[in-house]
């Protein structure tokens, strides 16, 4: 009988040293995950529904957003270089890039991840169903990277 209480106990004792242990391991990871991820600026018009609706689109794919609301986001695209055929209706700044328009968090994820000799990445205008522009049709479009030319290549169609 007193074995089997010195068992209970140790068991008890391991599988809370086990629990300890994962825990710290789950907050560790986020904790890592949450560093990985730089900040990233969204300026954007304080009334923008679909603006907003990119932001969620940013954080729920687990990145630190910080918006900035503007009503005039001309001096915006000018402080950072967006030349007008690749403008939309917000503007982010991550990693020493812009972001114009909407798109999407994989492809910002891809940039960081190759970090190209370029100002960064736009999708013109505002395509039905680009992230934040979801509805009853989806377009075609594409993702520009944006060289330090200005001039623009595909980085990813949909």
């Amino acid at each position: 009988m007193r074995t089997q209480s010195i068992n209970l106990k140790l068991n008890t004792q391991l599988l809370g040293v086990f629990i300890l242990l994962s825990i710290g391991s789950y907050f560790s990871q986020n904790v890592q995950a949450k560093e990985k991820t730089p900040e990233i600026i969204v300026y954007k018009s304080p009334t923008c529904g679909c603006c907003q609706k990119w932001v969620k689109h940013l954080e729920t794919a687990g990145f630190n957003v910080k918006t900035i609301n503007k009503r005039n986001m001309n001096p915006v695209k000018a402080q950072f270089g967006v030349k007008r055929q690749y403008q939309s209706c917000h503007t982010a700044k991550v990693g020493g890039y812009f972001i114009e328009g909407h798109v999407s968090a994989k492809e910002i994820r891809r940039l960081l991840k190759e970090k190209p000799n370029a100002k960064g990445l736009a999708v013109p205008g505002m395509p039905m169903g680009s992230p934040g522009m979801e509805g009853h049709r989806k377009d075609m479009y594409s993702v520009l990277l944006i060289n330090n030319k200005n001039k623009a290549e595909i980085y990813y169609q949909y």
